[in-house]
């Protein structure tokens, strides 16, 4: 049995146990929701943990790996600001639509006091503060205590600043810091794999003591969550064809058939790389894009771009925010998009599964809204894997004829 059917042989275990014991007599399902939520919680703070030093690291890494590629040539300078440009479009768009979406659902009042009771101890609330005072916390002056504090967003602002500023300084030494939150990335990655060999049990623990409480109202909720998911690639992968033509200069039919073969390769394989090849030959043989735009364009955007990752962050976020009844403001939309597409960048590579913690929660952490639930998520958010890798097999092809045409304008 692979990891994601134990994690959700593990859901649906603790769903049915809390259920069965709702159903039988509510007060021993609380007092049985008390006994277990704790392992629940613990394992989520298992998780938690390794959260800051992995973002830290990822971000390091990842402005030094961008400015790799884009020290290459034109060509790959063109492709990261193609990439960049349409992870920002995606991001708000997912910012603007998932709110209004969830919305269209009704929410049930013990959904919200369930899950509050659930994951109390793992929550994040961030107190509503002024502009001014939420601009002067966007840059940090201590970036330890915003470490220690897991001020995810400030956070992010060193690392970019540092990032950046290793590619300034003596190739040898860069080598060697980059190096070491490599090193630190990947042994991040490793707690994470252990913590997540017990998923199954933190999973079974959150959703019994969640159902003891709301009934099936969870449940519900988690089905809306991975619809909602499903709408908004569908959506973002929808636009990538306007995109094509408008700045691409494609033409509708010839562009809608030279994507389907490497589009059934990512639906059957929910793999980018696995789909790469595919994607080299629609993009060469039936598109006609210069063979050297093709070679670099597409595994950099395997490496670098993945059009749905901001809108999953954003997306899960916003459902957090619908379960707890809270509103979010046009600000923690914005802030949330554009900190998702920084996270997308610096992530891209990493198993969804030992990703989503460090992912998910800088961006709902970023927007004010708990980040207990995403230990839930966690479980479910595997489901629409085909449709996402649709969604970024579909950018990437795009993302290169955006390139092409460039390439072809100035003679590069």
């Amino acid at each position: 049995m692979s990891a994601t059917s134990r994690v959700l042989a593990g859901l649906a275990l603790g769903a049915v146990a809390g259920l069965a014991l709702d159903a039988w007599d509510s007060g021993i399902a609380v007092q049985v929701a008390d006994v277990v939520q704790p392992f629940g919680r613990l394992w989520l703070n298992a998780l938690q943990m390794t959260v800051v030093p992995l973002v830290l690291a990822l971000i390091v890494v990842g402005v030094n790996t961008a400015t790799d590629a884009a020290a290459s040539g034109r060509v790959a300078r063109r492709a990261i600001g193609v990439f960049i440009v349409l992870l920002v479009v995606g991001a708000l768009f997912a910012a603007l639509a998932a709110p209004l979406v969830f919305n269209l659902f009704p929410r049930s009042p013990a959904l919200a006091d369930a899950l509050g009771r659930a994951v109390a101890g793992s929550t994040a609330n961030v107190p509503a503060v002024s502009w001014s005072e939420w601009l002067n916390g966007v840059v940090p002056s201590n970036a330890l205590m915003a470490a220690a504090q897991s001020a995810m967003l400030p956070l992010v602002v060193f690392a970019l600043f540092f990032g950046f500023a290793i590619t300034r300084i003596d190739d040898k030494r860069r080598a060697l810091i980059v190096e070491f939150f490599q090193a630190i990335a990947e042994a991040m990655i490793v707690i994470v794999r252990w913590v997540l060999l017990v998923a199954p049990l933190g999973v079974f623990a959150l959703i019994l003591s969640v159902c003891a409480r709301a009934g099936l109202h969870m449940l519900g909720a988690l089905g809306i969550y991975v619809l909602v998911e499903c709408l908004l690639y569908l959506s973002v992968t929808a636009m990538m064809l306007p995109v094509a033509v408008i700045w691409g200069g494609e033409h509708v039919r010839r562009y809608v058939a030279a994507l389907v073969p490497a589009q059934i390769v990512a639906a059957s394989t929910q793999s980018s790389l696995a789909s790469l090849p595919a994607m080299i030959e629609s993009a060469g043989q039936r598109l006609g894009y210069p063979p050297h735009v093709t070679a670099l364009v597409l595994p950099m955007a395997v490496s670098l771009f993945r059009l749905t990752s901001p809108v999953q962050y954003v997306t899960s976020a916003c459902f957090i925010a619908w379960a707890f009844g809270m509103h979010l403001g046009p600000g923690p939309l914005v802030t949330g998009a554009l900190l998702a597409v920084v996270i997308s960048l610096g992530s891209v590579g990493l198993p969804g599964a030992v990703s989503f913690m460090a992912t998910n929660l800088p961006v709902a952490q970023a927007m004010g809204v708990p980040v207990g639930p995403l230990g839930l998520m966690l479980a479910v958010d595997t489901l629409p894997d085909a449709l996402a890798t649709l969604g970024n097999v579909t950018g990437d092809i795009t993302a290169t004829s955006v390139v092409a045409r460039q390439s072809r304008a100035d003679g590069a």
